[in-house]
């Protein structure tokens, strides 16, 4: 590593310390002066590798920041398109400052009584970006993560997308109440509004520069039609390019032994793991009406025995409801339906059962799937028990 990084990383080192901030600034001011995009987050991600989290970076990043903020403001890098991934997401970033902007009298102002609900329009409004997040998360993290090990610092500025959901949240729950508390809603409006604005600069001086600096040109053709399975926060949906045409198919590569589909791969114990351990029964029906296969869960709702495959779903049901199997695989077959549902109380237990119709990719019927699922605890819960809760 070039000594200029092994100062700007001491330099970092420093700022979490809580060591002088002039001495340290003057000590590494010609390394500060030279910071590009990509070198901060190589910062990052060697402070994380010496065994700082995520969240402890979060909280000092904001320094960082403000030290580096001139060279990373005149850091000259290649803008996008308006209608390309990164574009759209800068567009939206504006969409988000006029909001910010607007909202900043009511923060000024301070009466809350008197504007709750231009408080509570722009908790909806500030709600949209949750769009613009997923986005990031879901496909430019993990684009770029993939390119170069120095991104796998993005979780620092996953954490901060967290806390401003959470102050989101607060929100909402102070502003619920009859009698708000204005201290703490004041405190909150104000973290948030300033958690959004650095949000904006940390994409716009950071992320965006290097993204556009790393990855290549089909790498964001990639990323911008993966949006389109999202929503767009501020602005009008833009058309979906025509790109390669989706395959659903699935293949097997015996070099490999693994499975391929568009969306990942697995091999045959990994395949067989998964209809074990989902928490439900799974019987397939085949486009002749016969038994094909069934799941083997630890606890199965429904008794099967190996007899069955291949035998006629009509002789597994009752006579008396035989009628209504004939109709629901009638109305499969037709394309009229693809999923019937139906739930059931038996033996203390209440059963959630669907039937979802197979096709091809030419919408032929192949077939029909039976899931069935024991749902009482699902039923039982009450308010949220999150990832960070588990022990």
């Amino acid at each position: 590593m070039e000594k200029r990084l092994e100062n700007l990383i001491a330099f970092s080192q420093g700022v979490f310390r809580r060591e002088n901030g002039r001495a340290l600034y003057e000590k590494y001011l010609e390394d500060i002066k030279t910071v590009t995009p990509s070198d901060l987050m190589l910062v990052q991600h060697e402070q994380l590798k010496q065994g700082l989290t995520p969240k402890e970076m979060a909280g000092f990043v904001d320094k960082l920041m403000n030290v580096f903020h001139e060279p990373l403001s005149t850091y000259a890098w290649e803008k996008p398109g308006e209608d390309t991934f990164i574009g759209l997401l800068m567009a939206e970033n504006r969409g988000l400052k006029e909001i910010l902007e607007a909202f900043k009298a009511v923060i000024k102002e301070g009466d809350h009584d008197r504007n709750r609900e231009r408080i509570e329009n722009f908790i909806d409004e500030i709600e949209i970006y949750n769009e613009h997040l997923l986005k990031l998360e879901n496909i430019l993290f993990p684009m770029m993560e993939k390119k170069m090990e120095r991104f796998k610092g993005l979780a620092i500025l996953w954490v901060v997308h967290d806390e401003s959901r959470d102050l989101v949240k607060s929100l909402k729950d102070q502003v619920r109440r009859q009698k708000m508390d204005h201290g703490d809603l004041g405190r909150l409006l104000g973290a948030l509004y300033f958690k959004l604005f650095g949000l904006i600069e940390k994409q716009e001086l950071v992320l965006f520069p290097a993204a556009m600096t790393h990855l290549n040109e089909e790498e964001h053709e990639d990323m911008h039609l993966q949006s389109f399975e999202y929503g767009f926060a501020y602005i009008e949906a833009p058309d979906k390019p025509r790109g390669p045409e989706e395959r659903d198919e699935l293949t097997f590569d015996p070099l490999s032994g693994l499975f391929q589909s568009e969306t990942g791969h697995f091999d045959l114990q990994q395949l067989m793991g998964i209809f074990q351990h989902l928490p439900v029964d799974l019987t397939l029906v085949d486009e002749n009406d016969k038994v094909a296969y069934f799941s083997k869960p630890k606890e199965r709702i429904f008794p099967r025995s190996k007899a069955v495959i291949g035998r006629d779903v009509r002789m597994c049901h009752p006579p008396d409801s035989v009628h209504m199997v004939e109709k629901i695989m009638a109305a499969f077959k037709k394309g009229d339906r693809d999923r019937a549902s139906f739930w059931i109380e038996m033996s203390g237990l209440f059963l959630f059962i669907q039937y979802h119709a197979l096709r091809d990719k030419e919408g032929r019927y192949r077939g029909t799937l039976e899931v069935t699922q024991e749902i009482s605890d699902l039923r039982a819960l009450e308010g949220e028990r999150r990832l960070l809760d588990w022990e």
